[in-house]
């Protein structure tokens, strides 16, 4: 299979006039068949077309539709499954089809999906799978297509997924990345820039890089946090949670909706990845040589770390203020900062490539830049086909902006944190080491340090940086280093 095909890792969108077959279209019947079939494929739809995120357009449609308990697993099985080995399932649609999967019609390919998901990867009965699916098609694609998915299925059926993965893998010996993108699900090029962040080579067998597209394909717990002065993780633990192995704030949920605790409810909690926990902990871990009275989020929203950092400010004699360019986004911050301990918190609409503040005022400062979130493909599966070979270099020169005004914003003494959800190397070691190298007022502190509890962080030249893993430490793959001003 080409490096260059557009499929199975990214297929050409086509348009599609609203309300056809998308989350609208379904939106519109008030108690579809099969309603877990049904909102399953109106995420998929959505996702493709709209750009939609699964994880906030699915709970929104099982709300607005009322569908619970057994269905709402059921969608949220098909929709993340389908989503997360998307990949895999087109390579062998490929050769179940009789042109290419990319002219398949885009209302159709979601049903093809779902049916090859139940097929291979769920305890549904083959019969059961294919007959469910095609009624669905029937509905939202019509009788002519729905035969045409029926096809398909059936052929789809002939083999297990073991099976089809010996007729559609490339020879790992000779082609390890091919192979490992076709059977994990990934865009070739994520399988190299994963390897090359791992410091695996092809000729090692990428035997790492393995293990990490496996965690990505395996479902995530719900990780807490549980906001400082505000409330405890024992909190948590009383309805059910359990305590996270390395943050002394969170706690993961092994199954339910945290939308029915009380201290997420209140406010008093809030859902965050440890890692995302533990950057943020480790920015207020730093000696700042001084006074340290004024904290900066420069990139807040949706507002989780600046909720950590705000409680944190509280409970000492800090303030943080709380940027987000998005005006929507900066209302997400203001309610995730709302009574912090002392009202440390506050948050504003404003630009990071473009301060609202006086240069070297603060004593700390966050700079989450927006990046590929390559380090969230467990929670954001989508993002591994929405993303192109090209979009790191893209985002490079304003990662790189927003780390010169954080240095600017930050006075001589005071420490800048720079966090990316993702461990692609040109959003991380590449954005740092240009700044580093253009500004002779900078010291690259070990990051590792701050967090020692944490085993297999250090990452970088002289390990200076730190680097989370799923398969490593079972949360986002978050990057972080330190850097103080003189």
């Amino acid at each position: 299979m080409s490096e260059q095909s557009r499929s199975p890792y990214r297929r050409p969108r086509h348009g599609s006039r609203p309300g056809q077959g998308g989350a609208q279209g379904g939106t519109a019947q008030a108690k579809p068949r099969d309603p877990a079939r049904r909102v399953a494929y109106d995420v998929l739809r959505a996702v493709d077309q709209r750009d939609a995120y699964a994880n906030l357009l699915l709970p929104s449609l099982l709300n607005e539709r009322g569908i619970s308990g057994r269905d709402a697993a059921l969608a949220t099985e098909l929709t993340y499954g389908t989503l997360r080995l998307q990949g895999t399932y087109d390579a062998i649609m490929e050769t179940c089809v009789d042109r290419t999967l990319a002219s398949v019609d885009a209302e159709v390919l979601p049903v093809l999906r779902l049916g090859a998901h139940q097929l291979l990867s769920t305890k549904i009965p083959p019969h059961a799978a294919v007959s469910a699916t095609v009624d669905l098609a029937r509905r939202v694609v019509g009788h002519h297509r729905a035969r045409f998915a029926n096809a398909v299925l059936r052929k789809v059926a002939a083999r297990d997924l073991d099976a089809w993965t010996e007729v559609i893998a490339p020879d790992r010996a000779v082609d390890p990345s091919g192979y490992l993108a076709v059977v994990h699900s990934h865009p070739r090029w994520v399988v190299k820039e994963l390897a090359r962040a791992l410091g695996e080579r092809s000729s090692t067998g990428l035997v790492e890089t393995e293990r990490l597209l496996v965690a990505h394909n395996e479902r995530p717990k719900v990780t807490l946090m549980a906001k400082p002065g505000r409330a405890t993780v024992a909190d948590l633990v009383a309805v059910g949670a359990e305590p996270t192995p390395y943050s002394p704030f969170g706690a993961q949920l092994p199954e339910g909706d945290p939308g029915t605790i009380r201290e997420i409810r209140q406010g008093r909690a809030a859902v965050q990845d440890e890692a995302s926990q533990l950057v943020a902990l480790a920015l207020t871990r730093v000696d700042v040589h001084g006074r340290d009275e004024l904290w900066l989020d420069m990139c807040a929203g949706p507002g989780g770390k600046a909720g950590l950092l705000a409680s944190l400010a509280g409970k000492g004699e800090a303030r943080l203020v709380a940027s987000e360019v998005q005006p929507a986004r900066a209302g997400l911050v203001a309610r995730a900062v709302h009574r912090a301990p002392r009202d440390a918190g506050r948050a504003i609409a404003a630009d990071g490539t473009r301060p609202a503040w006086r240069p070297g005022v603060f004593d700390r400062v966050l700079v989450d830049a927006p990046c590929t979130g390559l380090g969230a493909l467990r929670r954001r599966p989508e993002s591994r086909w929405r993303r192109t070979e090209n979009s790191a270099a893209d985002l490079a020169p304003l990662q790189h902006d927003l780390l010169v005004n954080a240095v600017e914003a930050v006075r001589p003494g005071g420490v800048v944190a720079y966090v990316t959800c993702s461990p692609h190397l040109d959003e991380t070691d590449g954005v740092v080491r240009r700044v580093l190298a253009e500004r002779d007022d900078l010291t690259l502190l070990r990051a590792a340090d701050l967090l020692d509890g944490v085993p297999d962080l250090a990452a970088g030249e002289d390990g200076r940086y730190v680097q989370f893993w799923p398969h490593r430490h079972g949360t986002d793959a978050m990057f972080l280093a330190l850097l103080r001003r003189s």
